[in-house]
C-alpha cells in the first residue's frame, strides 16, 4: 500500500499575488491620510461643541442688554396682538351692529307691509270694533245711504271695513240691483252685515249720533242693530289688478 504524503504547496507565483493584495488593502501612514484624519476630528469637535452650546443656552446665559431686547421685543409683540385683538373685536361690533340694524329694517318693513296690506285690503285684520246690520225689508235702503255709512265709520277712526264677504276700500262703490247692493261689482243681499275694525264705542257711538246713519236708515224704513265685539274678523280680500296706464316715478338716492 502506498500512503499520502503533504499536500503540495501553492506555486511561489500565487503566494507572491496574495502579499500584495493585502498590502493594498493595508492602511498606510501618509501624509495625506494623516491630514484627513485631523480635519475629520477637528470638525467632529466643532459640531458637538455647538450642539451642546445650543442646548444649554437659555435666558439665564443673555447679557443684560440682551435680556433687555429679548424684552423689548416680547412687549412689542403683546402690543401688536392686543390692537389685532381690539381690531377684531371692532369688526365684530360692527358686524352685530349691521345684522342688528338689518333685522330692524327688516322688522319695520315686514309691518309696514302688513299696514298696507290692511289698507289696501290685500290682507286680513282682527281686532276690536262693531258688527252693524242694516235691515231692508221694503228693498228701500239705497247705496248712496250705505255709502254714507262706510264714510261714517272711516271717519270715526275706522281702520278696515268689510260689507258681506266684500272687503271695503278706497275705491269701493255702491248701485242698486234687483233684490239688493252692487258692492263693486259683487251683489250683496239684505241684511246687509257690516264690519268694522277700530274703537268700539266710537264707531258704535258714530251711529247713534243724531240725523246719521241710524235715523237715516230708520228713516226709509230699515232698522239697524250695532254690537260692539272684542274681537271682529275682517277676512275678505281684494285682488289688485296692474294699474293700466300708472307707472312709479324713480326716485334718485342722495
Amino acid at each position: 500500500m502506498t500512503e499520502a504524503g503533504p499536500p503540495p504547496r501553492a506555486p511561489r507565483a500565487t503566494q507572491g499575488a496574495w502579499r500584495r493584495l493585502l498590502r493594498a488593502g493595508s492602511p498606510r501612514a501618509t501624509r495625506a491620510n494623516l491630514l484627513a484624519m485631523l480635519l475629520a476630528g477637528a470638525l467632529g469637535f466643532a459640531i458637538i461643541t455647538q450642539v451642546r452650546q445650543t442646548s444649554i443656552q437659555g435666558l439665564e446665559n443673555l447679557r443684560e442688554d440682551e435680556l433687555v431686547r429679548v424684552f423689548a421685543g416680547v412687549d412689542q409683540e403683546g402690543e401688536r396682538l392686543a390692537n389685532e385683538i381690539r381690531g377684531l373685536e371692532s369688526s365684530l361690533e360692527l358686524l352685530q351692529s349691521q345684522s342688528t340694524n338689518e333685522a330692524e329694517a327688516q322688522r319695520a318693513a315686514k309691518e309696514r307691509l302688513d299696514t298696507l296690506g290692511i289698507l289696501a285690503g290685500t290682507a286680513p285684520a282682527s281686532g276690536t270694533g262693531i258688527v252693524l246690520t242694516i235691515g231692508d225689508p221694503d228693498g228701500t235702503v239705497t247705496g248712496p245711504l250705505v255709502l254714507d255709512t262706510i264714510q261714517e265709520l272711516r271717519g270715526a277712526g275706522a281702520e278696515a271695513i268689510q260689507i258681506g264677504d266684500v272687503r271695503v276700500v278706497s275705491n269701493t262703490w255702491f248701485s242698486e240691483v234687483d233684490g239688493g247692493l252692487s258692492v263693486s261689482g259683487t251683489t250683496v243681499r239684505p241684511p246687509y252685515v257690516i264690519r268694522a275694525i277700530g274703537d268700539g264705542s266710537t264707531l258704535a257711538g258714530a251711529m247713534e249720533i243724531p240725523g246719521g246713519v241710524t235715523a237715516s236708515v230708520r228713516r226709509v224704513g230699515g232698522t239697524t242693530d250695532v254690537q260692539v265685539r272684542e274681537e271682529v274678523e275682517v277676512d275678505a280680500l281684494l285682488t289688485l289688478a296692474p294699474p293700466q296706464y300708472a307707472r312709479p316715478v324713480p326716485t334718485t338716492t342722495p
